[in-house]
């Protein structure tokens, strides 16, 4: 590691954020859980609310979140996040409150707490991580494994006449009334990245602006649960998850639109 005091602050132009923790990642190779972290991490140190934001994250990979994101974090049964983020904001409403999930947690178990608690307006922010599989578990089929892929679960392909179509959350939850900002994108190469920076800003502005449910849905590899090497999932990623899950802005309400970023 370089010293930051051999560093000449004129010329430095990336360092570690100081909402992200030491601590050395766990996460396998070529995961995007980590670049994910750290854009939450940039975020709430630049807007200068670390000191008064509380995360939750569940069960999965994404219960990790609170060992590298530096802030106040809770630990919420599986599916359980909206639940209980919702009760720590109307308790602390002053907080900047938000979940970390990944699919399996947030669109299966956790289904019925992600949509009602958006059709309340409960005014939280999500961080929804799709990588369209179960990866801590064994790599089994989740609710957004896509058509013919292959899981631990699955392992002649999803087949949609017996298991479904993959559920698109994005799409369904900017239905709802309550939601205010609902947007998808994807973490495969840097300009997407810097949008995806760009989308947890806004939805962490809308709830300091007390205008309702924000959720930012972030593409996401799991080369070891796909069966493909660190550089290969990138391009599966981009190849596969983002025709399934097309990118965009699927509600912004025009309270949020307004808002001066």
């Amino acid at each position: 590691m370089v010293s930051t005091a051999i560093i000449n602050p004129t010329n430095l132009v990336y360092a570690r954020p100081r909402g992200l923790t030491q601590t050395p990642s766990h996460y396998c190779p070529g995961c995007t859980h980590g670049t994910a972290h750290r854009l939450v991490a940039e975020v709430l140190g630049e807007m200068n609310v670390l000191d008064r934001a509380i995360g939750v994250a569940p069960v999965g990979c994404a219960v990790f979140a609170y060992n590298y994101i530096d802030t106040d974090f809770v630990e919420a049964a599986h599916g359980r996040a909206p639940a209980m983020a919702t009760g720590i904001k109307r308790v602390l409403p002053d907080r900047v409150v938000f979940t970390y999930q990944g699919d399996g947690d947030l669109a299966s178990i956790g289904m019925a707490e992600t949509v009602h608690a958006a059709a309340r307006g409960e005014n939280i922010t999500i961080i929804f991580i799709n990588n369209a599989i179960y990866g801590m578990t064994g790599g089994q089929m989740a609710p957004t494994t896509l058509p013919g892929m292959k899981t631990t679960s699955s392992p002649n392909g999803r087949d949609v006449e017996a298991q479904g179509f993959p559920i698109r959350m994005a799409e369904m939850l900017a239905t709802l009334d309550g939601a205010g900002y609902i947007v998808r994108r994807s973490l495969h190469d840097p300009k997407n990245i810097r949008l995806a920076k760009k989308a947890i800003r806004l939805a962490f502005e809308t709830q300091l602006h007390g205008l309702g449910f924000s959720l930012v849905e972030l593409l996401s590899t799991c080369s070891t649960g796909w069966g493909v090497s660190p550089v290969e999932s990138l391009a599966w990623l981009e190849e596969h998850m983002v025709p399934a899950f097309p990118l965009g802005d699927y509600k912004v309400a025009p309270s949020v639109a307004a808002l001066k970023i």
